[in-house]
């Protein structure tokens, strides 16, 4: 009796020993599906220091692993119970449109994807500008509760990104952005009449598409207000261009995401965002008509007004 006794329990206890390595990989995949969603609150909340390589961010994502298995091995008595939980929290937002597995994997990519492509940030425009010209005329021009300019914005979200799935969250951003690459498709630019200046208001420049910086952006400005967007208009002297309000860096980060490699995926091709920071830190993005994607570069990197639409 003795004798099986002790086989007995050398087999258990071998048993035991094989199966002891998936502990190591329930932890291990535990840790990685807990620590990406603590990373991206990290992340989006942290200030950027702007390290080179993002190096900021790999040290912070490798602490958070270590922490965050050191903890999981110490509570292995509760490790099912704990995976049940945040499957459940998962699945059920999954299901009810909360916060599901899809929401944490989108931003994780938006999150990844804005490291790497390293956006452009430009001068901070403070509030202390020059006065901006012709103000009157302009916010006049920028008749965004026409009938033609409304009607005008609303066929272009019908023309360019609509079958864009799963952005239910950046749908006024993609729709701004369809609005952008109509007017841009089919601008032409025409200068003023020699010693005057002609400010088009957006109605009038539907006619033709036509006109020069100031008349394009009027028209860029109207119909993204026209569709619940938040416009400015930028003044470098002897150019004026259109900017929309994408956010904060959150959002900046799903802009560059889906510019690059949804939207504009060719035009983008191995090229910077380009977007100036207010001093609220509300992120502006470039729709100039000289650029062939929202963010391309400026065609004058200074500033000595900005007049903003709200």
């Amino acid at each position: 009796m003795k004798v099986f006794g002790t086989y007995q329990f050398q087999d258990l206890k071998t048993k035991f020993q094989v199966k002891k390595p998936w502990d190591d990989v329930i932890i291990f995949i535990l840790n990685v599906l807990i620590a990406i969603p603590l990373f991206l609150i990290i992340h989006l909340n942290l200030k950027d220091p702007e390290w080179p390589f993002s190096f900021d961010r790999i040290v912070i994502a490798i602490l958070l692993l270590l922490i965050i298995q050191l903890i999981l091995r110490l509570i292995k008595t509760v490790l099912l119970l704990g995976i049940a939980v945040y499957f459940i929290f998962l699945i059920y937002g999954t299901i009810f449109g909360g916060y599901g597995f899809a929401t944490v994997f989108q931003n994780y990519g938006f999150m990844i994807y804005s490291m790497t492509e390293n956006p452009n940030p430009q001068d901070i425009v403070i509030s202390k500008l020059l006065p901006f010209p012709n103000k009157t005329q302009i916010i006049k021009a920028i008749d965004f509760d026409n009938r033609e300019v409304r009607n005008f914005a609303l066929t272009a979200t019908t023309l360019h990104f609509r079958d864009i799935k799963g952005q239910q969250k950046y749908r006024k951003m993609i729709q701004c952005f369809a609005v952008f690459k109509e007017i841009r498709n089919r601008w032409n630019y025409v200068n003023d009449p020699k010693g005057q200046e002609y400010i088009a208001y957006a109605s009038e420049s539907l006619l033709h598409f036509s006109g020069d910086c100031d008349d394009h952006a009027i028209l860029m400005a109207a119909c993204i207000r026209a569709i619940g967007g938040t416009p400015r208009l930028i003044h470098t002297g002897g150019h004026i261009y259109p900017e929309m309000l994408v956010g904060q860096k959150a959002d900046l980060e799903a802009a560059v995401y889906l510019i690059k490699e949804v939207l504009f995926i060719d035009e983008s091709k191995n090229k910077e965002i380009h977007y100036h920071i207010d001093e609220r830190g509300q992120i502006w993005l470039n729709l100039d008509y000289t650029a062939r994607y929202p963010g391309g570069p400026f065609m004058s990197e200074e500033i000595l007004g900005a007049l903003t639409l709200n």
